[in-house]
């Protein structure tokens, strides 16, 4: 009950401090300060976003050639290959997750990637029949990362079983392929997009209205840090929103030993994206950070304090168990101060953020947060 209470006075407050003598930009491409927007968007394009993408799209094209090779010859050093693959990809998508702008957003990337739990009964059935159309609305929760986690880890018991569940399985090896190459061809249309074309756009409009790339980045970005790290990969499994823990709803079910892990580079990338770094990029440029900095005359160091909260998340999130099903079950408490320490920072990056950068929000979480 605390976290809706605190949940529902952070959005009173955004709106309330947001519509209290804010004044519309007078055109789409009237900033509301001096401060070089287009630098900043060009330094996110080309030190963060690109980089990320070109590696995930690198890394989820060679899972699909592993398991392209896997399935036309299942071996015990296939499976452990396609397993090194799947985890590789997977921990890279993290990174770039929260950019569902430009043909990400058109193409609905992270549903089409990530949507936990996978749809098990489903995907039986579709094995079963072996006519299914993936790209259909219908199916997000059938494919992705999560179906991948079921086929690899789930399917059986022991990995000499897994292998024979595929050796036997035809119509199995032929869904392992066309997930993992729907995932390859998503992920190289929107890197092939940022690379021929939207990389400009996006940086021309460095205005300060709703539309604009910043604007539209910036509540990605929040939308993403509190609907699906915070919410997706700890607090519903934790049990904050149902009262009850929910181990089955964790990310990396079948895997176990991956859920942490893909937490803590879901959290890398989002205060990697703050900074304006990138793992995969050794140039740092104008960000976030930088921005706010320009902008805090009354010395609030608010994006120090942004940052301090980002390790203490950090710390809290080392204690846990690899496999996050084992911690819930173990000592649930350490998800719930986790969740805690990454509901302190909602409030700096939505609240005190948003109102600096003067940047509104435009979606609503209605999961009941």
């Amino acid at each position: 009950m605390r976290e809706i209470i605190i949940s529902f006075l952070v959005v009173v407050f955004v709106l309330a401090t947001q519509s209290c003598g804010d004044k519309e930009p007078t055109g789409p491409n009237t900033p509301t300060d001096s401060f070089d927007r287009g630098a900043l968007l060009t330094d996110i394009a080309d030190n963060v976003i690109i980089p990320g993408y070109s590696r995930y799209a690198t890394d989820v094209t060679n899972l699909d050639l592993t398991a392209n090779i896997f399935a036309n010859n299942p071996t015990t050093d296939g499976l452990f290959q396609i397993k090194i693959d799947f985890r590789k990809a997977y921990l890279t998508w993290q990174r770039v997750s929260m950019f569902e702008i430009g043909k990400a957003e058109s193409l609905a990337l992270r549903n089409n990637t990530n949507i936990f739990p996978t749809n098990v009964s489903e995907i039986e059935a579709n094995m079963v029949l072996g006519d299914y159309n993936l790209a259909l609305p219908s199916k997000i929760d059938e494919q992705g990362f999560p179906a991948l986690d079921y086929l690899l880890y789930g399917t059986a018991e022991s990995e000499l079983e897994v292998l024979e569940y595929f050796i036997n399985n035809d119509n199995a090896k032929i869904y392992l392929t066309d997930l993992t190459s729907r995932l390859a061809s998503l992920a190289n249309e929107v890197r092939n997009d940022w690379t021929s074309g939207y990389r400009e756009t996006f940086i021309e409009n460095d205005g300060s209205s709703a539309t604009s790339s910043l604007n539209k980045l910036v509540n990605d970005y929040l939308f993403y840090y509190e609907k699906f790290l915070r919410a997706g990969k700890v607090g519903i499994p934790a049990g904050v929103f149902s009262g009850n823990p929910l181990p089955n709803k964790v990310e990396g079910l079948y895997s176990e030993t991956n859920s942490k892990f893909l937490f803590l580079a879901g959290l890398s990338g989002s205060k990697e994206f703050f900074l304006g770094s990138s793992s995969y990029s050794d140039e740092i440029g104008e960000s976030l950070k930088s921005y706010i900095e320009y902008l805090d005359q009354d010395g609030n160091n608010l994006s120090g304090r942004i940052l301090a909260q980002f390790d203490v998340i950090q710390s809290k999130a080392n204690g846990l168990e690899d496999n996050f099903v084992q911690q819930i079950e173990m000592d649930n408490v350490k998800m719930l101060e986790t969740y805690d320490e990454l509901q302190k920072n909602v409030i700096l990056l939505k609240v005190d953020m948003l109102q600096t950068l003067n940047i509104k929000v435009d979606f609503v979480d209605a999961d009941g947060d």
